[in-house]
């Protein structure tokens, strides 16, 4: 039964890249409503069974908790951005360079890496400049795309940090709420100063909306968040590495997006880095929401 919830949540993670690629919306839009209709949906549960664990959170606790939520908003805004610009299996790939970029925050805080560690990371970044090199030959913006989506992944390792210390008092309904809540409202207030549009869209986007919503940021992220307390996370981890070729395989056949062989040997790479590196690293001691 684990097994078969984790493939269905892989299932649901993977279609969250061709969904937005598919929906017409702006992409700080898209990034708005998936976070802010999350939000309302947590909103019943958390506001009732976790209403102590809110009071008794501390000042430094909602500082950190607002600065995760700021770099969620950070990391939808530039991977879903990326989308636009590159292929789905481009972007969903070099967005979970996620675990190279929280292995780079752990040096940086003093923590040692290991050798299978830095070995692993090595070949994903080998795998990222393969990518990169053929989006080069493509065009200009599919580059812009790869930055985007190598940014998203940054912030999404500084979400995950920061979410890891605070997850330590707080329930996953709790913090997610938060978390979402604040990334809801940077996003609406950033759409506001750029000017874009948060309504008017045909039927098909909102339809598209609440599918990513119900798809992957309600059923994907809530499985693996479930699986965590019955599954080691390292074999979590390698579960969601799937979302990588799942993505790239459900765009060609919902969206007939086909890239050149050699970025299908770049995600090769980063995939046999990744799983590298996965295996390679300590179980981390909570669980935190995932980003994508």
């Amino acid at each position: 039964m684990n097994v078969l919830l984790a493939m269905l949540g892989v299932v649901g993670v993977s279609l969250s890249g061709p969904i937005m690629a598919a929906t017409a919306a702006p992409a700080m839009a898209i990034a708005f409503w998936r976070t802010a209709l999350a939000t309302a949906a947590l909103g019943p549960f958390a506001l009732t069974r976790s209403r102590g664990e809110l009071r008794a959170l501390d000042a430094r606790g909602w500082r950190t908790t607002a600065f995760a939520g700021l770099m969620l908003a950070l990391h939808f805004a530039t991977w879903i951005t990326a989308l636009t610009l590159t292929s789905v299996a481009a972007a969903t790939a070099l967005v979970a360079t996620q675990l190279v970029w929280v292995v780079l925050v752990e040096r940086l805080r003093g923590t040692p890496v290991a050798r299978p560690v830095a070995l692993g990371s090595a070949v994903a970044i080998a795998g990222v400049l393969v990518v990169s090199g053929v989006d080069f030959s493509v065009s200009p913006e599919a580059l812009l795309g790869d930055l985007c989506a190598l940014l998203g992944g940054m912030f999404a390792a500084l979400y995950l940090v920061a979410g890891e210390s605070v997850r330590r008092s707080l329930s996953t309904t709790a913090y997610t709420f938060v978390c979402y809540g604040i990334c809801a409202v940077a996003l609406a207030v950033a759409c506001a100063v750029g000017l874009v549009p948060l309504v008017g869209f045909d039927a098909e986007d909102w339809l598209l909306i609440a599918a990513v919503t119900v798809v992957a940021q309600l059923g994907g992220h809530s499985i693996f968040n479930h699986l965590l307390a019955v599954m080691s996370p390292t074999v979590v981890s390698l579960f969601i590495l799937l979302e990588v070729p799942g993505a790239a395989l459900l765009a060609a056949l919902l969206l007939g997006q086909t890239p050149a062989w050699g970025v299908y040997v770049g995600l090769a790479l980063m995939l046999a880095g990744l799983a590298v590196v996965t295996l390679a690293r300590r179980p981390e001691p909570a669980e935190v929401p995932l980003a994508e």
